[in-house]
């Protein structure tokens, strides 16, 4: 598919914002209900071997045995005891997991996890990645930034660029790269040498144009209309000697006959598509290698799992690294193709997704009861039952176009996708509500549960089931 804009984000006006950012991170801990949480960055989720190591030495030594993958390719331990702040830290430390204490939880930076990978000549953003985050970490004004402000760097295919970031570098096909702020269709066009710096340059930016607005603003799009952002990163690129021009939105002259078919199925208003996440199993490299592509059901790994990932290491691999991609899956590259199939089999046999076609591909949850007190239920065992329950009462297998499905605690739908998905939010009592795109229908627990949320995925159901509230 053509490379795309960063998708707009709908909200209404954001309220200003009266208190300090309480987003967890690997040295501030969460006090939730199943322990102390900790949220690692890792910026365009690489993991060496060794580094991927220590995470599963910390969640078996100190949390509860298992990895949550978020909605930003970061990692998060549970279930963390009351004093164990002091020893995880030393064991990230050393593991070079944290290259600056004040900046940790501002290293949110999500690239395109296939970048280099599967023979399309794009950026890498990998580079890109490791310049941004050294610049982040050497900024005084960056130690401001929210710990939910987030970098997005796309090399082109317009997957990461699809996320609601903040700051968007999207590779042009000229060799540049297009710089954009919220959900700004139109950007600055820069050099890719300086595409790094620029990033930091209108994140720092933001803070000044958010603490003149006196909005307390953790986003872009929590700042006031006219907030001046853009005439403020364009000063702030030219004061620092960076060269811009202005780069409009993609129009038709990128029109690929997929994207025909698809508005002529499903109508002229619908918005072209991006690249959508990697799909689960082998992805063959220009270089005779193959990476593969699994994703954790519910997007949580066992320790079991996790090292068993890492045991590619051990069999002929030719890149000692994972890739931790934002819609909770794990590349893993440079495979010798005889050791991926047989690698490909033990993951799936352990229980992780590898097929596109499983019941669990696309389907994600909150954490939910027991472990944050502001969910109504287990939906983690609600959205288990749907996908494991046979007959007509499960999940069927996922097809193509087949939109992802969310379960939510609570209406506040932490870790929810981008764009469309199925919203299943608990209403207390055993009750969900069902919805996409604003179109509501209500449903309970039991068999007629998953039949409403299989009907819900078809594209079709979006366009066509009106409101029912």
């Amino acid at each position: 598919m053509p490379p795309t804009s960063p998708t707009p984000v709908n909200r209404d006006e954001a309220p200003v914002r009266e208190r300090g950012d309480a987003c967890p991170g690997a040295l501030r801990l969460h006090a939730a209900d199943d322990g102390r949480l900790a949220r690692l960055r890792l910026p365009a989720g690489l993991l060496t071997y060794r580094q991927a190591e220590a995470l599963a030495t910390a969640a078996e030594r100190l949390g509860d045995g298992r990895l949550d993958i978020t909605s930003r390719g970061n990692v998060q331990l549970r279930g963390l005891g009351e004093s164990c702040g002091g020893e995880l830290a030393e064991l990230l430390y050393e593991a070079g997991l944290l290259p600056s204490e004040r900046h940790e939880r501002v290293r949110n930076v999500v690239a395109s996890p296939l970048a280099g990978l599967d023979g399309i000549p794009r950026a890498d953003v990998r580079l890109w990645a490791r310049e941004l985050d050294a610049l982040l970490c050497a900024s005084e004004a960056a130690t401001a930034l929210s710990g939910r402000f987030l970098f997005a760097l796309d090399d082109g295919r317009g997957d990461v660029a699809a996320l609601g970031a903040d700051v968007t570098l999207l590779a042009q096909p000229d060799g540049t790269a297009a710089l954009h702020t919220g959900a700004n269709g139109s950007g600055l066009r820069v050099s890719a040498g300086d595409a790094p710096r620029a990033a930091l340059l209108a994140a720092e930016s933001f803070l000044t144009v958010a603490a003149a607005s006196g909005s307390g603003a953790w986003r872009v799009r929590e700042l006031p209309a006219g907030h001046g952002l853009d005439a403020a990163v364009t000063t702030a690129l030219a004061t620092a000697g960076i060269a811009t021009e202005p780069v409009a939105e993609y129009g038709a002259e990128y029109a690929t006959e997929p994207e025909a078919e698809y508005r002529a199925e499903y109508g002229a208003d619908v918005a072209r598509p991006e690249a959508g996440p990697p799909v689960p199993g082998p992805i063959h490299s220009p270089d005779g290698t193959v990476a593969l592509s699994v994703y954790a059901p519910l997007g949580r790994l066992s320790v079991a799992q996790w090292r068993l990932l890492l045991s590619a290491g051990e069999r002929g691999t030719n890149d000692r690294t994972l890739r931790v991609t934002p819609w909770r899956g794990v590349i893993v590259p440079g495979l010798d193709p005889a050791t991926a199939h047989d690698l490909l089999d033990r993951l799936r046999t352990a229980g992780l997704i590898t097929d596109p076609h499983s019941p669990w591909h696309n389907v994600g949850a909150c954490t939910g009861r027991p472990g944050c007190a502001k969910a109504l239920t287990d939906v983690r065992a609600d959205a288990a039952g749907a996908v494991t329950a046979t007959g007509p009462s499960g999940l069927p297998a996922a097809r193509p176009g087949d939109l992802p499905v969310y379960w939510s605690g609570c209406a506040r739908r932490c870790g929810h996708p981008q764009g469309s998905w199925v919203d299943v939010v608990a209403t207390g009592e055993g009750g969900y509500d069902i919805s996409v795109r604003g179109h509501l229908l209500r449903a309970t627990t039991g068999p007629e549960l998953a039949e409403a949320v299989a009907t819900a995925r078809k594209p079709t159901t979006a366009r066509t089931t009106p409101v029912t509230r």
